[in-house]
């Protein structure tokens, strides 16, 4: 099988294709024929070393693929063998083939193309526990989603739309039109404007109950103080230290001492709540993960949930990918396809 390894932490040009034989699934695996693998910020950090989790290089990255089955293990149902499917991966996303444990793995919706397969687990999954497991948003609140057009940014608008909420999001001055025929209400340019103040005018001053921010550092204080009483601030990521150039390590360091400390008891004057998500940190949670995935994959068949690719890259222009992906030039999902 092909994959793609960080062969040593730096630019994209540590990328690199390599050859190995493929893996045979363990007893209660499926082996999976890759049609495409989805790209997140989380492997930008990996490549550049700054990922915690990541597996140190040479090492093959990747959360999420879709594809065809071509094996299953002794304890797996001969009967998945050729279905199209779609699965989370625990970093090895970036091959041809993969194994995985089955109960990973779900039947890829007809409606859906591979690589909009791909572009659903991580997405969705993060915008869904975000917004509605631990941000309990609900019909008529308000929610500022920060990088509205990117993959995470898109997800969260659909499921925001489908509650009933009034959304607002920050976004280049680019992907406006695209953000507002897709249901956006109020988009604000975060380059050229403060987005807090805009905010603060559009809402009269009040703020709003969510805000999803995966920018870190100082925006995440001023996130807090643009929530209204009873709001609550979703932390993800650490956008702002994927910037392409050097200087990632130091930069991440600059993040971390300008993050904000939520001392309980100003939490409970001002009626606020924070909490942060990592898909990657819930492995022991697969039956309550599989529910989440199940309202997802409902969403996809009743409409609401519109996974939107914004390109693909082959294997070879990986590269690429990573640097379109950094330049934020992308509108929802990049994904590579074997």
């Amino acid at each position: 099988m092909k994959q793609i390894v960080i062969t040593k932490s730096g630019g994209p040009g540590v990328l690199k294709i390599k050859e190995k034989s493929d893996a045979a699934p363990k007893r209660e695996e499926v082996k999976i024929r890759v049609k495409a693998s989805g790209i997140n910020f989380a492997d930008i950090l990996a490549r550049k070393g700054l990922y915690p989790d990541a597996p140190k290089p040479p090492c093959v990255i990747g959360y999420e693929v879709s594809g065809i089955v071509e094996a299953v293990g002794e304890e797996v149902e001969e009967s998945m063998i050729g279905k199209s499917v779609l699965s989370l991966t625990r970093f090895g996303g970036y091959s041809d083939v993969v194994t995985v444990p089955a109960n990973q793995v779900v039947e890829k919706p007809e409606s859906l193309s591979f690589e909009q397969a791909a572009a659903l687990p991580v997405n969705y999954l993060t915008a869904y526990q975000l917004l509605v497991v631990m941000g309990s948003l609900q019909k008529g609140e308000s929610v500022l989603i920060h990088n509205v057009g990117g993959g995470v940014g898109l997800a969260a608008l659909d499921i925001a739309k489908q509650i009933g909420a009034v959304t607002y999001g920050t976004a280049s001055s680019a992907k406006h039109v695209f953000l507002m025929k897709r249901g956006l209400a109020h988009v604000i340019d975060y380059r050229t404007q403060d987005w807090s103040e805009v905010l603060k005018q559009l809402t009269n001053g009040r703020g709003v109950e969510l805000i999803i921010d995966p920018l870190g550092g100082r925006n995440w204080r001023k996130s807090y103080k643009a929530l209204r009483s009873t709001g609550r601030l979703g932390m993800f990521g650490l956008s702002t230290v994927s910037r392409p150039g050097s200087g990632g390590k130091l930069r991440i360091i600059k993040v971390v001492l300008q993050t904000p400390w939520f001392h309980p008891f100003s939490l409970m004057n001002s009626n606020k709540g924070v909490f942060g998500v990592n898909v990657g940190h819930l492995w022991h949670e697969g039956p309550k993960v599989r529910k989440w995935m199940e309202v997802i994959m409902n969403g996809v068949q009743e409409g609401w949930v519109r996974p939107h690719v914004d390109k693909s890259f082959s294997f070879n222009d990986v590269a690429d990918a990573h640097a379109y992906i950094e330049n934020r030039k992308n509108i929802g999902k990049v994904v590579l396809v074997p």
